[in-house]
């Protein structure tokens, strides 16, 4: 591999500045994946596989989104909303030990050993091919614009190509296995789960695989189809033998009874889907219906000449500090690809690993961590123009209800409805745990902001009417009855509660989480109540609710500066914190994703919400990748072109695996996503009423193009710039609402007819 030295950085830029244009999309690789982090995800949203591309053995790691355990139920603590009285009171005369305590033994109740219940495989598909011996011209790739893993190679005088996609027309992961010369083709085929109690039966053309998974997890059964082109196929036990085919097919279906169906019913049903198609129209459909998303947005940059290196070199190169702002577009184009890949309407939303997650123990069960992780999941789904893969999340936070007044009722005695931390695939809404991360009572809030986001964009008043502001107002009535008055200032605070995951150190020394008010849920108080009200306006109805949050609002406590120039993270100066460096930053909430510190509005807060970042990064902040992430979407919103450009560059050099997969460490896909969403924030903006046209663009991006990103409002941008500078811009109007149009010190209010194209040049002039 050709080494690149920091001393070429200006020979490169010099190159990138005046190179065509080109879209970057496809990650490849001159191996096989020695492990899963070096595997590559296909998914329909629903099914997915981790394709290893081995030459002789052949692995498929497979998921299905509801292959969950249920091995019993988290329950709330009777009666513990008669404590809240006492544990306020301490926490409000600075007992933080004793109140913490009592918080502990009183809320966080009744728990599973592991906490929740785990997502797990589906199990493998292994392909033992045979009479394949030295081989020559290997290559792995993911092609991102039609979503299919194809692997070559040449064998003697006979060239391979197997090609694998998960069609979500179809319902089914398909692979293609084709030679060069007729006859070569011949493998043992098996279907395989780790642990026990799987059942495997094979027949002439199909393996079917089946499991009760213990207790009250689901049931799955898996089919695969063997499709041979010229030789045989025979069964062996329960595996299947094919001998010297021109070509080899396989359509693997699967399903639960997660909702209530027949598992065998649905294989049925999934198998029919493509009975009869030929693998040609199968391919086909899949392409059609994948791009339907992915076209939608186009990123186009210079090559810089580390773009001719394998993916996985590449990825290893930004270690050494080696200059590839060409990147920048594969990588926010591999996010969204996993978006479309394992976020569609009617499935479930993308879990900590997406759809992708390995064995029957996955890191943190591959759950929903709802104290950040499921809402960075989904920050680029609205202004990537993916909106309809928002959908299975927005639709899970109503599912929460149920279980949530419960707990709202039990725990704290308010109406509404409440979630905490964690979730799982059966609506858990209790607290559990410890202290440092369970008792955390914000996740349903800051969940509900996101169904008004989706409307910002989508201006869907319909969704908003009969279902959006439903769920949001009741999210929000939980946190109208929770509100307490502190009896030192007078004013609003919520508790008890903490900064997620975080710990601060009391006057009396002592290391603790659990306190009243903290920064960040004052700021999710802030932007539920506006979004309620804005939602109350725009359906007029609701008066006497949205007069009641507007009364509370104007006495809720604000978020404090500290005398260092800081936010602090728990609103009290004499609470200090104990992790400097700490991977969380939740007191930065306000700046992204919400808009309450913008710099029209609250330039001091943006000062000190820099001075923040820059004491965490100092202090070895950012060092997991969704955290880096997040630090990428601070400093667009504060316009740090600098800054962003830096902590993107060390999110691949830190926290990126071979196969792009973001590193926690382990693999976490919040940080894809995240990242994702900090690319689309640093080209546009339009949190604050305008559109901000590049507000913040590194200077390493100085040519560039892109198409499809959507802005609140309804208004999809097109955009090109050179040498640095705004170029031309197209402005498409899905809504016909009005647009405010920012570049630079630059604006100007237009009207756009919906269905029209505004097109401007660099200046803002119109020129059509």
């Amino acid at each position: 591999m050709k080494r690149l030295t920091i001393s070429c950085l200006f020979v490169f830029f010099a190159i990138t500045s005046f190179s065509q244009l080109k879209e970057d999309l496809c990650l490849w690789y001159r191996q096989p994946a020695a492990d899963w982090n070096e595997a590559l995800p296909v998914g329909n949203g629903r099914l997915g596989a981790m394709v290893f591309g081995g030459i002789t053995e052949e692995r498929l790691q497979l998921n299905e989104e509801s292959v969950w355990t249920r091995g019993g139920e988290n329950t709330d603590l009777p009666g513990g909303a008669n404590y809240l009285p006492e544990i306020r009171k301490l926490l409000f005369e600075g007992k933080y030990a004793e109140g913490e305590k009592l918080a502990d033994e009183k809320l966080l109740g009744d728990r599973l050993p592991s906490g929740t219940n785990t997502y797990q495989t589906l199990g493998d598909l292994n392909i033992s091919f045979q009479g394949i011996e030295e081989t020559a011209a290997y290559k792995r790739e993911l092609l991102l614009d039609s979503a299919v893993v194809v692997t070559t190679f040449q064998s003697g005088k006979t060239s391979y190509k197997r090609t694998v996609f998960s069609s979500a027309v179809d319902q089914a992961v398909v692979m293609m296995a084709e030679a060069g010369n007729p006859g070569m083709i011949s493998c043992v085929i098996d279907l395989s789960r780790p642990g026990e109690g799987e059942q495997v039966f094979a027949d002439d053309d199909q393996i079917i695989m089946k499991q009760q998974l213990a207790g009250k997890g689901v049931a799955y059964e898996t089919r695969l189809k063997v499709i041979n082109h010229g030789g045989t196929v025979s069964r062996e036990g329960q595996k299947l033998r094919v001998e010297k085919a021109d070509k080899l097919e396989l359509r693997l279906v699967a399903a639960t009874n997660y909702r209530g169906d027949d598992p065998a019913e649905k294989c049925d049903e999934y198998q029919h889907l493509s009975a009869g198609k030929s693998w040609e129209q199968v391919l086909a459909d899949h392409v059609h219906e994948y791009q339907s998303y992915f076209k939608r947005v186009r990123f186009e940059l210079p090559e810089t000449e580390a773009a001719a290196f394998a993916t996985d070199d590449r990825i290893d190169a930004q270690k050494r500090g080696v200059y590839d702002p060409s990147l920048t577009a594969l990588y926010f184009q591999f996010g969204r690809y996993l978006l479309i890949s394992c976020s569609r309407p009617g499935c479930l939303p993308s879990n900590l690993q997406g759809l992708w997650a390995d064995g029957l123990t996955p890191p943190w069960n591959a759950d929903y961590h709802i104290n950040i992780n499921i809402q960075m999941n989904y920050w680029p789904s609205e202004i990537t123009n993916l909106s309809e893969c928002h959908l299975p999340f927005l639709e899970f936070i109503g599912e929460l209800r149920e279980n949530g007044r419960k707990t709202a009722k039990e725990l704290y005695g308010c109406r509404g409805f409440v979630a905490h931390h964690t979730t799982d695939a059966w609506h858990m809404t209790t607290a559990f745990g410890s202290p440092i991360y369970g008792m955390w009572p914000m996740g349903a809030a800051w969940s509900a902001t996101h169904l008004w986001e989706h409307y910002l964009f989508t201006g869907d008043k319909k969704y908003l009417e009969e279902y959006g502001y439903p769920v949001m107002r009741e999210a929000a009535l939980f946190l109208s009855d929770f509100l307490v008055k502190n009896p030192n200032t007078g004013m609003l605070v919520t508790g008890p509660s903490m900064s997620p995951e975080n710990i601060f150190i009391t006057p009396q020394g002592e290391k603790i989480s659990v306190c009243m008010g903290p920064a960040m849920d004052l700021e999710i108080v802030w932007q539920l109540f506006t979004d309620c009200i804005q939602a109350s306006q725009v359906l007029n109805s609701d008066e006497k609710f949205r007069n009641k949050l507007e009364k509370q609002l104007a006495n809720l406590t604000p978020v404090k500066i500290g005398t260092d120039g800081r936010i602090l993270e728990w609103s009290d100066e004499s609470l200090k914190e104990a992790i400097p460096g700490h991977r969380h930053m939740s007191h930065l909430y306000g700046l992204y994703p919400s808009n309450e510190f913008n710099w029209n509005d609250s330039p001091e807060y943006m000062k000190a919400a820099a001075k923040v970042l820059e004491g965490r990064l100092k202090n070895g902040g950012g060092h997991t990748g969704w955290s880096r992430a997040w630090i990428i979407n601070f400093y667009a919103r504060l316009l740090d072109k600098e800054n962003v450009w830096k902590n993107l560059v060390a999110l691949w050099a830190k926290s990126t695996n071979v196969n792009m997969f973001d590193n926690h460490p382990p693999f976490q896909i919040d940080g894809n996503f995240g990242g994702t969403a900090g690319i689309a924030e640093m080209l546009l903006q339009s949190q604050a009423g305008e559109v901000n046209l590049l507000p913040c663009l590194p200077d390493q991006l100085p040519d560039g193009k892109i198409t499809g990103l959507m802005a609140r409002g309804g208004h999809e941008i097109d955009m090109e710039w050179a040498n640095g500078k705004l170029k031309s811009v197209a402005i498409k109007s899905k809504l016909g609402n009005p647009c405010k149009v920012r570049y630079g010190a630059k604006v100007i209010d237009f009207k756009i007819n919906k269905g029209e194209t505004l097109h401007l040049d660099g200046n803002l002039n119109v020129t059509d």
